[in-house]
C-alpha cells in the first residue's frame, strides 16, 4: 500500500465548509502516483513514454472532510488483469474514513492506440500492493 498525507487548502473549502467533493478525484489520482512511476519511472507525459489510460473512475463519500486538519491517502491494487488492473483508494481524517474510491486504469500505447499486456515485472511489483476489494485495508 502506498500512502500520501495531503493538507486541505483554503481554495478546496466550498460554501458548506468542508473539502469538495471535485477535490477527492485529485487526491486519488496524487495517491497513483507511485503507481505510475513502475509504468513510467519519470512520469514523462509524452506519447512515446506514457503507458496508462484511465477507463473508469469511481467514489463513494462517506464522511466530511473538513480544512486545518491533515488527511491520508491510502492507494493500492485489488486487481490485476492482462492489460488492466484496479487501483483502490481511501481518504482518511482524524482516524475515519471519509472517502473511498476504485479507478480501472489500462496499460497502453498510444501511438499503436490498443492496450498492451502488463510486464511481469511490473505485474509482480504491482502484486507487492494487491488487496482484495472485499478485504478492506
Amino acid at each position: 500500500m502506498f500512502t500520501i498525507t495531503v493538507e486541505p487548502r483554503f481554495g478546496e473549502i466550498d460554501g458548506l465548509k468542508h473539502v469538495n467533493n471535485n477535490v477527492i478525484g485529485n487526491w486519488f489520482e496524487l495517491g497513483r502516483n507511485d503507481i505510475f512511476r513502475y509504468f513510467t519511472p519519470d512520469l514523462n507525459l509524452d506519447y512515446e513514454n506514457w503507458k496508462l489510460i484511465m477507463v473508469r473512475t469511481e467514489y463513494d463519500f462517506l464522511g466530511q472532510i473538513f480544512y486545518g486538519k491533515e488527511v491520508e491517502i491510502r492507494s493500492f491494487i485489488t486487481k490485476i488483469g492482462n492489460s488492466s488492473f484496479t487501483t483502490g483508494h481511501e481518504a482518511w481524517q482524524n482516524n475515519e474514513l471519509k472517502a473511498k474510491g476504485k479507478s480501472v486504469i489500462v496499460h497502453y500505447d498510444f501511438i499503436e492506440q490498443n492496450p498492451v499486456n502488463i510486464p511481469d515485472d511490473i505485474r509482480k511489483n504491482l502484486e507487492q500492493h494487491l488487496i482484495y476489494e472485499d478485504e478492506g485495508v
